[in-house]
């Protein structure tokens, strides 16, 4: 179940309506439509009033999970901060964040204070190991500059519909091409030629080594 699907589930709970979750946020009858529809995602501000108002917490909206009630304390939480996980699809389309369709992303990872519009991809294949194992989760920064890139950078790039990441080499003569890090990859090099777009430099992987589906526990009473 995605944020979207959990956010209704609780108005259909509580037999409220989207007009009642613009209100409670003090946004229009648009955005709150939006949020139900999955088009768009609330901020961290407004998803803490939303998490408030249906009587959750913020984590159990995002994650799901075993549902936990809100507690009012005087402790002052961050916001959470997130950053999509985008499809290898999604990546070969890539112009920026705000032209990706929000509805298709169905998992989302905490972002960084210093990043603004990065996003994850999730590792495929074994081109790039044993620094990155399929699975993890690459987090790629689309607001730095390729021109600033250095060789040894792990870069995203995209190629008519396609994308990969890879090591940015640059030689003395001013030369580039990307370069799998396993070196029994095939094909090893990749030129980087006029069909070629610079999507982002990966700053930094997420591992996982146990992720289980949280189950609830029993009612024994």
């Amino acid at each position: 179940m995605s944020l979207h699907e959990r956010i209704k589930q609780k108005l259909d709970e509580k037999n409220l309506k989207a007009a009642d979750l613009a209100r409670a946020t003090k946004k229009s009858a648009v955005s709150a439509k939006k949020w139900l529809d999955g088009i768009s995602v609330p901020t961290a501000e407004n998803l803490k009033t939303i998490a408030k108002f249906l009587g959750v917490t913020d984590d159990w909206l995002l994650f799901g999970g075993k549902e936990q009630q809100t507690v009012d304390n005087n402790v002052s939480n961050k916001p959470a901060r997130l950053a999509p996980v985008l499809s290898w699809v999604q990546a070969g389309t890539f112009t920026n964040v705000q032209a990706i369709d929000m509805s298709q992303v169905g998992e989302w990872l905490p972002l960084p204070d210093e990043c603004t519009n990065c996003f994850y991809l999730k590792v495929q294949g074994i081109s790039n190991q044993p620094d990155f194992l399929e699975g993890d989760y690459i987090l790629v920064d689309p607001d730095v500059y390729y021109s600033d890139m250095q060789s040894g950078d792990m870069i995203v790039v995209r190629k008519f519909e396609d994308a990969t990441f890879k090591k940015l080499v640059i030689e003395t003569d001013g030369s580039r091409y990307m370069q799998a890090l396993n070196p029994n990859f095939q094909p090893n090099i990749i030129p980087l030629d006029e069909h070629c777009h610079f999507v982002g430099q990966v700053v930094d992987c997420m591992r996982f080594t146990y992720r289980a589906k949280r189950r609830a526990r029993p009612n024994l009473s």
